[in-house]
């Protein structure tokens, strides 16, 4: 790898840093093909890696796909590559916190729908510009965007391309929290930290069981919990001890 993308871990949580700061981390095909290979070896360390963190290096998020590479031929290693890559987010056993500043803007945005939670900046901006470009989504903004904040204003940002600042993010539910900038670090930090603090176990069936709950009615969705629901996990009896020795 030639460190398009980053990783450093501590106390169990991974941060990927998207590692392009002078393009705007402009998601070219070999960014896209580093974020792969670490979140292929983070799916396979879940007794080590409780929580995810997926950010920007600086002034922002990611300004979306990277329209220089497209006219200079490069190419990803199949054709729906970036699009597998976002559901390989999705299929993480941990949570992911997308963490934005600055840009985040189509493919980009594609990328932090992926993504469990969402910590915004002040300075976010968070467009779909395939209008601007005569492009069409191929990598889920037709599908997750409107499962996020609803048809009605999914449509209103696809149809407009005009971009939602980080406050508004989180009227819309598109972002979680909307912070200063000089505290969304150590905002998606107390998050993450919050999160790898409960029992692994369970986060990893909270969200299987959520996503995989999408996928049908609530009849089905409920009798999907109680069939596959996992039940307690091996640190419940240490827990509940702990509990008991505080009180």
């Amino acid at each position: 790898m030639t460190g398009l993308v980053l990783r450093s871990d501590e106390g169990g949580v991974a941060t990927l840093t998207l590692n392009r700061p002078e393009a705007l981390n402009a998601l070219s095909p070999s960014l896209f093909a580093e974020l792969r290979e670490h979140l292929d070896a983070i799916a396979s360390a879940a007794e080590t890696v409780g929580c995810v963190i997926l950010r920007g290096a600086g002034r922002s998020f990611s300004a979306g796909n990277d329209i220089r590479a497209i006219q200079a031929g490069e190419r990803a290693p199949s054709p729906h590559f970036q699009a597998d890559t976002l559901e390989a987010i999705e299929a993480l056993p941990q949570p992911v916190i997308a963490s934005v500043q600055g840009h985040c803007y189509t493919g980009a945005l594609e990328l932090a729908l992926a993504c469990d939670l969402l910590v915004c900046s002040e300075s976010a901006r968070f467009a779909d510009t395939h209008g601007k470009w005569s492009m069409t989504p191929t990598w889920g903004m037709s599908q997750r965007l409107p499962r996020r904040i609803g048809p009605l204003r999914a449509k209103q940002m696809m149809f407009t391309g005009t971009p939602v600042k980080g406050a508004e993010a989180v009227n819309l539910g598109l972002a979680n929290l909307c912070v200063p900038d000089a505290e969304l670090e150590s905002a998606t930090a107390a998050l993450a930290a919050s999160i790898v603090a409960n029992s692994w176990h369970t986060l990893r069936a909270d969200k299987r069981l959520v996503n995989e709950g999408q996928r049908y009615t609530l009849a089905e969705g409920l009798a999907y919990e109680r069939r596959t629901s996992p039940g307690a996990g091996p640190d419940m009896a240490e827990r509940l001890k702990a509990f008991g020795n505080k009180s």
